[in-house]
């Protein structure tokens, strides 16, 4: 079973990708991005998908329980892609998810692309210093 869904996530991904690199939907502002990602001062994580994307989906939940379990000590930053196509650019993303985390001093330390657990999550703010 583990295989199966493994297999399924990764042509997700493919799926993913190919729509992110044809285009979805025309681009706009998303208004819940901080106007400056990475957070200044602050440990931040960034998570590039978009609601139609499998693993971005089964992700959602996760995001939006870390973003209140951690707010205050590390910015969780979800950011649509479809929405805002410059985005795409500008981290240099060729799939999605991709998350990436940015040191207190906005240094990027670490990226993923797919689906990322809540625990690996955890594991990547906890090797930033956030407790």
């Amino acid at each position: 079973m583990k295989r199966i869904c493994e297999a399924r996530l990764r042509s997700s991904v493919v799926l993913c990708a190919a729509s992110l690199l044809m285009g979805a939907a025309a681009a706009s502002a998303d208004p819940g991005i901080p106007p400056e990602v990475p957070v200044k001062g602050m440990v931040t994580m960034v998570d590039l998908g978009a609601n139609s994307c499998v693993p971005c989906k089964m992700m959602a939940p996760i995001l939006e329980k870390l973003q209140k379990e951690y707010e205050g000590r590390a910015a969780i930053v979800v950011i649509d892609v479809w929405k805002d196509k410059s985005q795409v650019k500008k981290y240099g993303i060729r799939a999605i998810p991709t998350q990436i985390f940015y040191d207190k001093e906005g240094k990027e330390t670490y990226r993923h692309t797919g689906f990322l657990s809540e625990n690996a999550i955890k594991t990547q703010l906890k090797l930033l210093g956030v407790q």
